[in-house]
């Protein structure tokens, strides 16, 4: 396996909510990353794929909440987010796709 579909398994796509629009200003891009990713492997994964110095990771998990499918309760995934703070100078445009 490549280097780069290591990158690819760690970081699954990028969030674009109104949360993460404020974060930007700050420098901030959000990725929603795979459950078992860990800081190191996050970071690694942006500078490798976007080519750009990444200053600090933060990272949350957010519950799946229990739903009804056709009647039935079913049960949505957990989910990782990945708070990638950029040094001064860089920047990713995560509108235009990878």
């Amino acid at each position: 396996m490549s280097v780069e579909a290591k990158h690819y398994d760690v970081i699954r796509k990028p969030i674009i909510t109104e949360k993460a629009t404020m974060a930007s200003e700050a420098n901030a891009v959000v990725f929603e990353v795979a459950i078992d990713a860990a800081k190191p492997q996050i970071k690694e994964a942006i500078e490798g794929l976007f080519g750009v110095k990444v200053k600090a990771v933060n990272t949350s998990i957010t519950k799946g909440k229990t739903k009804r499918f056709r009647g039935k309760p079913g049960k949505r995934k957990d989910v990782k987010k990945a708070y990638v703070t950029l040094e001064e100078g860089n920047t990713i445009d995560v509108t235009t796709g990878l």
